[in-house]
């Protein structure tokens, strides 16, 4: 897969576990990679008898011995409470099984640098083994009391902080719908000024219009009135010139005609000029219905602001969450049962001669063999645990299909020129249907002679 898939991918998972804490979003990783074959497995380069070069696998169930090529599933194993001490002598381990029928489980390191690494992983893990199979001592019953209570004041706080996140996040959408409204009547008063302002613009050219008609008009009657004077000084002249009257005559007719002209010139005039008048009218009321809706708008944009205002003021959030460091004191053991010997060795015999130990799920502990703890639950306790199981199941269910969804898609863009050994042995791991748990419980079948025995003969 490109980075730019994967980078699409975690965007998607991330916001999908978004309300989960980091501790919890880690111990949600931790349960799913504790399935997978290498998890918590320390490999260490060592031979048999037989010079065949192994690989030893410390984890905390026990020892794992592994093929030379194939670090993934494991030819035989031994569990902490099968084996009893544990001790080197040069590059020579070697590893006394509790059942003294069985005979001592060798093996040869190749540098002697790890020897001590391999002897005290051998030694942590041991006791832990121990340790967590026995019941817990007053201090570790009031460590998990406090931790308990510690989880459930997290868990309040992170719940009120999420009641207010979503009532933040309510605010403020209300706050940009609110943002939204007042711009949306701020573009409407834009549009209610701009028309008023056009109209007041029509209104002008109107009054531009009829201030010109009205001089065209006394312009025309100006000389209308010109034209019949003169008109009327001809016809005395007429009167007095009697040669001229055939001359004058045809003045008369001429100015007859263009008095005419002039008369319906002005008649037109007269028209347009009542006309403008009325669309003067017409303009001057339709601004004044328009003056009086944009008051009546401003009016009430207003109003319905300031309500808006006072309702966001008042749901305002302030969200403060503190973050509080839990601090565990550290866990001392004060029954060891691990004593160290002086030659490089370390005996793991428990207090008790002999390991009494009772079977238990493998998918669980990942082990058969753990001490019983009796205890009483009450009905609460027990109704609690039931709804833990029941969520845990759909989640974990959740979970599954998501990394079978996402197996597929890698394997259609996988490229097999590019694939490792680890990769082609996983490979074959899945379509054979065994798993890390399948393989341990088939290995921890047979006796621990019999394991022992094949070891050797590797």
């Amino acid at each position: 897969m490109t980075p730019e898939m994967w980078e699409e991918r975690i965007k998607t998972w991330y916001m999908d576990h978004e309300p989960m804490t980091r501790d919890e979003v880690e111990m949600e990783y931790l349960k799913i990679a504790q399935d997978l074959d290498m998890y918590g497995v320390n490999y260490f380069p060592i031979t048999n008898k037989n010079k065949t070069k192994l690989w030893l696998g410390v984890t905390a169930i026990g020892l794992n011995i592994y093929e030379e090529n194939n670090k993934l599933s494991p030819r035989t194993t031994f569990q902490w409470n099968e084996i009893r001490h544990v001790s080197f002598d040069d590059k020579k381990f070697t590893i006394r099984l509790v059942d003294t029928k069985v005979s001592n489980f060798i093996f040869y390191s190749q540098d002697l640098h790890i020897n001590k690494m391999i002897l005290d992983l051998c030694k942590g893990n041991h006791d832990l083994y121990m340790r967590r199979r026995k019941p817990d001592t007053m201090e570790i019953q009031q460590m998990k009391a406090q931790a308990k209570e510690e989880k459930q004041r997290r868990q309040q706080e992170r719940a009120k902080f999420l009641r207010e996140k979503k009532l933040r996040e309510k605010a403020e959408r209300e706050r940009y719908e609110l943002q939204k409204r007042y711009d949306h009547l701020q573009e409407e008063m834009h549009m209610a000024s701009d028309a008023l302002r056009r109209s007041e613009e029509t209104k002008e050219l109107y009054f531009e219009k009829s201030r010109v008609n009205e001089e065209q008009m006394q312009l025309t009657e100006f000389k209308a009135h010109h034209f019949k004077t003169e008109m009327d000084r001809l016809r005395e002249r007429q009167m007095k010139i009697e040669h001229e009257k055939m001359d004058l005559e045809k003045k008369i007719r001429d100015a007859d005609f263009y008095v005419h002209q002039l008369t319906v010139e002005k008649d037109k005039r007269e028209a347009e000029a009542e006309k403008l008048r009325k669309e003067l009218q017409c303009a001057q009321l339709a601004e004044r219905e328009a003056t009086a809706r944009l008051l009546n708008f401003i009016n009430h944009g207003r109003k319905t602001s300031t309500d808006s205002l006072v309702a966001v003021s008042g749901n305002t959030v302030v969200v403060s969450a503190t973050n509080t460091a839990v601090s565990t004191p550290s866990l001392t053991n004060s029954n060891s049962t691990i004593d160290m010997e002086t030659a490089g060795g370390v005996d793991l015999t428990t207090s008790h001669n002999d390991l009494s130990v009772a079977k238990n799920d493998l998918c669980s502990e990942l082990i058969d063999d753990c001490e019983i703890k009796e205890f009483i639950l009450t009905d609460a306790e027990m109704e609690q645990i039931a709804n833990c199981r029941s969520e845990y199941l759909k989640k974990s269910k959740q979970m599954e299909n998501q990394l079978q969804t996402l197996r597929s898609q890698i394997e259609l863009l996988k490229i097999e020129e590019n694939q490792s050994n680890f990769d082609i042995l996983s490979d074959a791991l899945i379509k054979a249907g065994e798993t890390k748990y399948s393989t341990l419980k088939k290995l921890k079948s047979g006796s621990t002679k019999a394991r022992v025995a094949f070891f050797e003969e590797l």
